[in-house]
């Protein structure tokens, strides 16, 4: 009997070969799911790649502890453990202390000028000259705008209020308050509301208002300070296995990062509509929200010069990273002086 093939049988069957050599990728998260802005990107980046893949690739998000401790992300992706990984790089920068260039800069760029560093300035290939290295393979795939500068249990009106301080600190701006005696914790999200309630810290820094006040640190901290002047904008990330990532069809690495510049829109549009009404539950909440004197100011940013030129120093890769960035930003300023409104 003459079998007829018809258009759509012949459609079904070409998705069928095509889901048969998709690509799964298991997506261990440094951030809960639950939370706010840093997790739900990447709950929403995996919801994404699943609605518009097709079945040519499959996503699926795992909580931190669930296959792997939230800071061990990278060692499991460099091994191929696991196939990729949701976090910001600045968790890896004992691995390689220019990592922490492409996550939050001190007193660095907003999320546009930074933005167009990493895609359009040579910011991403950077970073993947280290990740590559490592058998990696890392792209934005999220961003927020400014941070808050910290918590803190007692008001600070000095540089020198500072010192002795047990601190949770992220990235590059923990070596500037390592330099003014903070004695400095990296942790991840989920430990340091218990830390800060046993008293393993004094103070904490974390995010934006709305993901802190998620965290619930105006229960302990009533002194709460802007700008993050540490983490003016920060970048998410999306690690994969380079492996796995260079086995991929053009497609399917096409499909990804889509999903990650769709992301990156959404998420910051979503971070700058929440953050005032944020703001308001905190003071709710009787926390007293400050902005740093200038002159302290002024010692952070001091203190930022000391520790970029020691790092650059330390470091080939953070030299040349930080050499490409400090060119774009000056090219930048330019079209930044001309264009924007102070």
């Amino acid at each position: 009997m003459k079998t007829i093939v018809t258009a759509a049988t012949a459609a079904l069957m070409l998705g069928s070969a095509a889901s048969a050599d998709g690509v799964k990728l298991n997506m261990p998260s440094t951030f809960p799911g639950s939370l706010i802005q840093l997790g739900q990107a990447g709950v929403r980046f995996q919801d994404t790649v699943n609605l518009i893949s097709g079945g040519e690739v499959e996503v699926e998000f795992f909580e931190p502890n669930a296959l792997v401790p939230p800071l061990e992300i990278f060692d499991a992706v460099s091994s191929g453990a696991v196939d990729a990984g949701w976090s910001v790089s600045g968790y890896w920068g004992s691995k390689n202390s220019a990592l922490n260039l492409f996550a939050a800069v001190p007193f660095g760029p907003a999320a546009g000028e930074y933005l167009a560093w990493m895609w359009y300035g040579g910011g991403e290939d950077l970073m993947n000259e280290v990740y590559h290295a490592n058998g990696i393979h890392g792209q934005v795939c999220g961003i927020i705008a400014p941070e808050a500068s910290g918590w803190f249990r007692k008001e600070i009106n000095s540089v020198e209020d500072l010192q002795g301080l047990k601190m949770r600190f992220f990235g590059l701006g923990a070596k500037v308050m390592q330099k003014l005696g903070v004695d400095t914790q990296l942790l991840a999200g989920g430990d340091i509301y218990p830390a800060l309630e046993r008293g393993t810290i004094d103070a904490t820094e974390f995010s934006m208002p709305a993901i802190d006040l998620n965290l619930g640190f105006y229960n302990i901290a009533k002194h709460y300070y802007f700008p993050g002047w540490h983490q003016q904008s920060t970048n998410q990330e999306l690690l994969i296995s380079l492996a796995k990532w260079e086995g991929m069809t053009d497609q399917q690495r096409g499909i990804i990062q889509t999903a990650c510049r769709a992301n990156v829109a959404t998420q910051l549009a979503e971070g700058e509509a929440i953050q005032g009404k944020a703001l308001a539950e905190i003071e709710g909440h009787g926390v007293t929200i400050h902005q740093w004197d200038p002159a302290i100011l002024e010692t952070l940013q001091a203190t930022w010069d000391e520790v970029v030129a020691e790092e650059a120093a330390a470091n080939p890769d953070f030299q040349k990273a930080w050499d490409s960035l400090q060119a774009f930003r000056a090219e930048y300023a330019a079209w930044n002086d001309l264009g924007y409104l102070d």
